[in-house]
């Protein structure tokens, strides 16, 4: 196990979510990589090994985060990758149906830093 810090990816269609996101990481020390769609997502995915975690936009064009996490679960190399569903549409059952598609944890939007930084300090070792 290598002793650098885990990075994570934010895939998210908008750069300032992406923006504001990979600053409170960086305050708070973690490396962040971001993709402003999921089909890029999954190529930074496929390059880099040191993914330890994904902030995924559920709401996208192209491919939505229900079907990128799909894709994750699917693939033997990503399938362990924890995926944190960020959904500006917290309505009821929301979180059921990111659970269900496969993430590992859900927050939505306007992200609550602490409860982001709790999900991450969980998921990554």
């Amino acid at each position: 196990m290598m002793n650098t810090k885990k990075e994570i990816l934010i895939i998210d269609d908008d750069s300032r979510n992406i923006f504001a996101l990979t600053a409170v990481l960086k305050a708070k020390k973690y490396q962040c990589l971001s993709a402003l769609s999921a089909v890029k997502g999954l190529e930074l995915l496929e390059e880099n090994k040191n993914i330890g975690a994904v902030l995924m936009d559920m709401m996208m064009p192209e491919m939505d985060g229900y079907e990128a996490i799909g894709k994750m679960k699917n693939d033997t190399t990503l399938k362990n990758i924890p995926v944190i569903a960020i959904t500006a549409q917290a309505m009821t059952g929301d979180r059921e149906k990111c659970m269900e598609a496969g993430a590992d944890g859900y927050i939505s939007k306007p992200v609550n830093v602490e409860e982001l930084l709790v999900l991450l300090n969980k998921l990554i070792d």
